[in-house]
């Protein structure tokens, strides 16, 4: 499991912010009186207030049951243990689109800027940068498209689905093939 530092620039809702949460390996490693996100076993049997917040490692598996748990967490961290590790993808998109999810998605770890688009369509609407991630270059990286074709948490609706409403397009219309 990654190691949280305040050094990780954490962008939340396209703003960059300070962190009030420390992730901490157990519930007995995190300091007193601070908001800690710990591992999902540590949250389960901790007593869920709002000041515990559950980390989900990228094996994870996401069954109704466990999302109806987490609507009572203040946020869901989910670890991306190496960048090539896109399972945390979908843990976000299943509990944002499957089990309706609405507070915050966080995703820790091995987090680059070239993912950052990605994991918001997917549902992340917070991102704890690895250190060494410029944040600057990270807030122009949820914009690298204006457009996509696959539905996403962001939209639904695939592209073709969206220009067949412009004015004066038709299936029939070769633009649309």
């Amino acid at each position: 499991m990654p190691e949280q530092t305040s050094s990780r620039p954490l962008i939340v809702e396209r703003r960059v912010v300070s962190d009030e949460w420390v992730l901490c390996e157990s519930a007995e490693a995190c300091p007193e009186g601070q908001p800690a996100i710990v591992p999902l076993e540590a949250w389960q049997a901790s007593h869920q207030g709002p000041d515990i917040a559950p980390w989900l490692a990228s094996d994870t598996e996401m069954t109704a049951a466990l999302a109806k748990e987490l609507e009572a967490a203040p946020l869901v961290a989910i670890d991306f243990p190496r960048f090539t590790d896109g399972r945390g993808y979908s843990i976000a998109r299943l509990l944002r689109e499957r089990y309706g999810y609405t507070g915050q998605i966080r995703a820790v770890g091995d987090v680059l800027i070239d993912q950052l688009f990605y994991m918001s369509r997917c549902g992340f609407d917070a991102f704890s940068l690895r250190e060494d991630q410029e944040v600057e270059v990270a807030l122009k990286a949820l914009d690298t498209f204006s457009l996509s074709y696959q539905p996403g948490v962001d939209d639904p609706e695939p592209l073709f689905r969206r220009r067949q409403r412009e004015p004066g397009k038709t299936e029939a219309d070769p633009a649309m093939a």
